[in-house]
């Protein structure tokens, strides 16, 4: 058995596409929230997710604004508008599957976790120390992938020991140390945010080991659909740049 890990997959389906035809084979999916905001192709990506018959589909930030879940007071003036322009785009089904997406955190199995923010609270964004090791110390499984940064890194807690590694080589294996807890991002599939472009995504092997991965998409593609949109050309000009 493998999972194939997305998150923050933000309406992205040149990304999600690349991702799902460069993947190595894989057995179940599972998906760490906001299917959509910032793209300009809604009903594409939740659709294309929907019928994956993913193992488990958790919201994000960008899900509860887009449904009408969250009135988006929080989000910056483009995440905002591009919020109220996905409410419009969606179709009545795919706001309710939004809808009804459950919050993280959710137990996959013996080992692992998956959540969106944290699993302390699910809109948090970890970036340092201080939050990953309360994360660590509040997720009930001893690997927790989660997401909302598209920043990916690898937090371990052995002990007391706290040590963080920011992948800059991908693909890269992370075998499981009985002895550790692991606290993962995969990356964005969507909108990564570390410098690199490419799609961002993860394959988990229950016997023991994490694989992040890294693909290239067409940029240029998910670019022209956001420009036709009408929504901000700074989302489409991010794409490019990893940013």
């Amino acid at each position: 058995m493998r999972y194939l890990i997305l998150s923050d997959i933000h309406a992205n389906i040149d990304a999600l596409e690349a991702v799902l035809a460069a993947t190595p084979a894989w057995d179940r999916v599972l998906v760490l929230g906001d299917l959509v905001g910032y793209g300009a192709a809604p009903n594409a990506v939740v659709d294309r997710v929907r019928a994956l018959d993913p193992s488990a589909v958790i919201r994000g930030n960008h899900d509860k604004a887009a449904c009408g879940l969250d009135d988006g007071s929080n989000f910056n003036q483009v995440a905002r508008f591009a919020a109220a322009w996905t409410h419009q785009q969606l179709t009545a089904d795919n706001r309710e599957y939004l809808r009804e997406l459950p919050q993280g955190p959710t137990q996959i199995d013996d080992r692992l976790e998956i959540c969106h923010g944290a699993p302390f609270d699910e809109d948090h964004y970890i970036f340092d120390g201080s939050d990953a090791a309360h994360a660590l110390q509040t997720a009930t499984r001893a690997v927790c992938l989660f997401g909302h940064t598209h920043l990916p890194v690898i937090f371990t807690l052995n002990g007391t020991l706290l040590t963080a590694d920011l992948p800059e080589v991908q693909p890269q294996t992370i075998p499981f140390d009985p002895a550790t807890r692991y606290l993962i991002n995969p990356g964005s599939v969507g909108q990564p945010r570390d410098g690199d472009p490419r799609a961002g995504f993860a394959l988990y092997d229950p016997e023991g080991s994490l694989e992040l991965r890294r693909v290239d998409y067409n940029v240029s593609a998910a670019q022209k659909r956001i420009s036709s949109a009408g929504l901000p050309q700074s989302l489409a000009n991010r794409l490019a740049i990893g940013r």
